[in-house]
């Protein structure tokens, strides 16, 4: 059986990790992938280590979370407690030790095993076939590098926007416009799909059922959105939903992931009965959106009133989203330096 072994942060992983993870994987019998981190990394560990299993299939996939030195320079003894830390990780004897920098060559002669410099970037980043990419490169600008970004990793750097608001107030047409305008995907609204399939008279038992569903719905979605990902709701809506049905709202609605940016859409259109709206009546519908709003500020999520006809709501939730900062992250780092 031949052995190979990688590590790195991968912080995140992107196509130049992949590109290396299934070379190597395709020259030895069994691989074994290292995932390291610090407490004070801007992507949890654990995160990067689920991604790294669903993007490394088959491979022996290992995360390391002690705060050890992370350059030759930090400690007299770091290349023996590296070595101990690779024993751990890998006790048997490794046959060929790959990754895309200089560094990998004294790590292979420290643990064993042949070099196997993959990726060509100890030659200069003018050979590597991904032009210089590297794991700072896409958490200064992810969005600038979405190509290069795996659906996984894609879900963490996208930003979920939600129309929010009573019925009748336009959300699905806004959000499909939207989605449309920023050439991405929007989510529908699932308890409309339940209420037109079973009956508008919902339980408890129902209103958690439609907020699982559309909070598993969004974060599939996430994963292949372009860059945003417009939501006709979430589960704070079915939270204000269940205020108004049975009097009041479970806290499991409350504890679903929450959007980066909440649009309110006001009730100042006029109400159209479909067949499965049900608060109609002027005190009602006022009622409702008090409740609808207060869920958001309780919550204290990010979120920006909307109102007006319908052109004036788009070029206004246009401007919101226009002005929401894309995902940016940066820090400094340490022996796998590109292979972070």
């Amino acid at each position: 059986m031949t052995r190979g072994f990688l590590l790195g942060k991968f912080m995140p992983p992107h196509a130049g990790h992949q590109m290396l993870i299934d070379s190597a994987r395709a020259m030895v019998d069994q691989l074994t992938i290292l995932v390291c981190w610090l407490p004070d990394d801007p992507i949890p560990g654990p995160l990067r280590l689920q991604w790294m299993r669903e993007l490394a299939p088959g491979c022996r996939v290992i995360g390391h979370d002690a705060i050890v030195p992370q350059a030759p320079e930090d400690s007299d003894d770091f290349w023996p407690i590296w070595r101990a830390i690779v024993a751990q990780a890998h006790p048997e004897p490794i046959d060929l030790l790959f990754a895309g920098e200089a560094y990998g060559l004294r790590l292979a002669q420290e643990v064993g095993g042949r070099f196997v410099p993959l990726g060509a970037r100890i030659l200069g980043a003018d050979q590597d076939g991904l032009g210089g990419l590297s794991a700072s490169a896409v958490r200064a600008d992810p969005w600038s590098h979405w190509r290069w970004i795996a659906p996984p990793v894609r879900a963490h750097f996208t930003r979920t926007i939600v129309l929010h608001g009573v019925e009748s107030t336009g959300k699905s047409v806004l959000a499909e416009r939207l989605a449309r305008r920023f050439d991405t995907i929007w989510v529908p609204e699932y308890g409309r799909a339940q209420a037109e399939v079973h009956s508008v008279d919902m339980d408890e038992a129902d209103l958690l059922l439609i907020g699982a569903a559309q909070s598993a719905t969004i974060a599939a979605g996430q994963r292949l959105a372009n860059r945003r990902l417009f939501a006709d709701t979430d589960a704070l809506m079915t939270a204000a939903w269940a205020e108004m049905m049975i009097g009041h709202a479970p806290d499991a609605l409350l504890t679903y992931p929450k959007a980066d940016l909440y649009l309110l859409l006001e009730p100042d259109v006029a109400w159209i009965d479909d067949g499965t709206r049900i608060y109609g009546d002027d005190p009602v519908r006022a009622r409702f959106a008090d409740i609808s709003r207060n869920v958001l500020i309780d919550s204290g999520v990010t979120w920006a009133s909307v109102g007006g006809d319908w052109d004036s709501r788009f070029t206004r939730a246009v401007s919101l989203i226009e002005d929401l900062a894309p995902p940016c992250m940066t820090s400094g780092f340490d022996l796998a330096q590109e292979s972070e």
